[in-house]
């Protein structure tokens, strides 16, 4: 009982000597705060919902600093990889090919990526890169996700038929397998189950080794549209092999998005060597799964490999927020809807954050060492994850999953009250389920 006790009395002021306030996201000092980041190779910057402004203010506010005097040129998001293409040929005028039909980001959830506050950012990107001269320290957005099948089907097909129109005449063959599919891939998961395992994994997987095959004959002519078009390959090879898993174990699919989000980060790096990454996800993905009940599931997430892979060059920062409002859906293609954020729990993560009466606050784990306040948050809490569906009725079983918060993460950054993201008008079209319930 002396342990509970030291627990609950003590925590939030321990938490609010360590750490350090912050100003209003929009603050000029806000990202200058964050200079400690600078040294790593890739900075995760993590969110405890999809649907709430001071975490993209905030994210947007840190990548402009790291950008703008740090040297990183990667913003890489989870995202898919033809929407962000959009997005990274408009910021950097043009300089990486789009073979993306209409607007980015029709697909629900609509305002995770169409919002004023990541608008922003994307016009902050674009006025920028007009002041660098060398093309390779312009800040490129990039996506990590996978759930762009028929997105990057066309974008393959595309890249094909201006270089090596034979080759594809035979890759429509191959994918034509999917074809009845695109646009509903979930279905085709279904029915791999029914049809026989696999049904289109050999030709998915053929298209993408012809464009290895070839490589070095088609960056010849160019690099930069070959990189784009091998990305798209292999998303339409990982999102076949993921709409599979999903009707087989929720862990198999689960850890193969995340792996392809760390390949793909990794394939980046690698494009521009010496490069360095700001990465945009949810805490689900960012922070170190071992730390959490996800690996009691068998689950492994980008932090957990980042960390992996790069040891102490890759930082991992967690957002997390007491009560406000927040941006979200109740099922799966419905409408948005602002909805009230409950009161963190008593038994939360975030409760002592609240409890220690700084209204924003930044804690750095990391050089916490073995200090009684990092043992005291290395202990199990319940960690409450909102993705772009909420469910306050069902909260403690929907949303909060088991954590040790300072080994899942880094760096802590809590904002005791937030208010929902401004979405913007545009196009939705409807889309899988492919992540519910929590839809990270």
């Amino acid at each position: 009982m002396a342990t509970e006790k030291i627990r609950d009395d003590m925590l939030p002021g321990m938490i609010a000597q360590a750490a350090k306030p912050l100003p209003d996201p929009d603050d000029p000092n806000f990202g200058a705060s964050f200079d400690a980041l600078a040294s790593a190779r890739v900075v995760l910057l993590g969110e405890s919902s999809h649907g709430t402004s001071e975490f993209y203010r905030a994210r947007a506010a840190i990548t402009r600093r790291l950008v703008e005097r740090h040297g990183f040129t990667i913003v890489a998001a989870e995202a898919d990889w033809p929407d962000a293409a959009q997005i990274d040929a408009h910021v950097r005028d043009g300089h990486r090919p789009s073979c993306a039909d209409g607007p980015p980001f029709k697909r629900f959830p609509t305002w995770m990526w169409r919002n004023r506050e990541f608008t922003d950012l994307v016009s902050w990107m674009r006025d920028y890169n007009r002041t660098v001269a060398d093309p390779e320290r312009k800040a490129g957005f990039f996506g990590l996700d996978l759930y762009s099948l028929d997105a990057s089907i066309t974008a393959v097909l595309g890249y094909l038929d201006g270089v090596d129109p034979e080759t594809a005449r035979e890759a429509r063959r191959r994918y034509a397998c999917l074809e009845p599919w695109q646009r509903r891939p979930e279905v085709y998961g279904r029915a791999s189950m029914m049809e026989g395992f696999g049904r289109c994994q050999k030709e998915v997987l053929n298209v993408l080794r012809g464009l290895l095959d070839r490589r070095l004959a088609y960056m010849r002519d160019d690099g930069i549209a070959y990189f784009d078009a091998e990305r798209n390959a292999r998303v339409v090879a990982a999102a076949e092999q993921y709409y599979r898993s999903m009707y087989h174990a929720d862990e198999d699919s689960w850890n193969l998005r995340d792996e392809h989000m760390a390949d793909t980060l990794d394939a980046l790096l690698k494009s521009r060597p010496g490069a360095k990454a700001v990465v945009w996800a949810h805490n689900s993905h960012i922070g170190d799964a071992r730390e959490t009940g996800m690996s009691d599931r068998g689950e492994l997430n980008l932090g957990q490999l980042c960390r992996q892979r790069y040891g102490d060059d890759a930082v991992l920062v967690g957002f997390g927020t007491h009560a406000g409002t927040v941006a979200a859906a109740t099922d799966w293609d419905a409408p948005m809807e602002i909805k009230q954020v409950l009161p963190s729990r008593p038994d939360s993560v975030e409760r002592p954050f609240h409890d220690s009466g700084l209204g924003r606050l930044w804690l750095d784990l990391r050089a916490q060492g073995d200090s009684p306040l990092r043992t005291m948050l290395a202990e199990p809490r319940l960690e409450r994850y909102i993705g772009v569906i909420y469910r306050p009725e069902t909260e403690r079983w929907s949303h909060y999953v088991e954590s040790r918060l300072s080994r899942q993460f880094d760096h802590y950054v809590f904002f005791d009250e937030t208010r929902a993201v401004t979405a913007l008008p545009g196009p939705q079209e409807p889309g899988p389920d492919d992540t519910f319930p929590f839809g990270l």
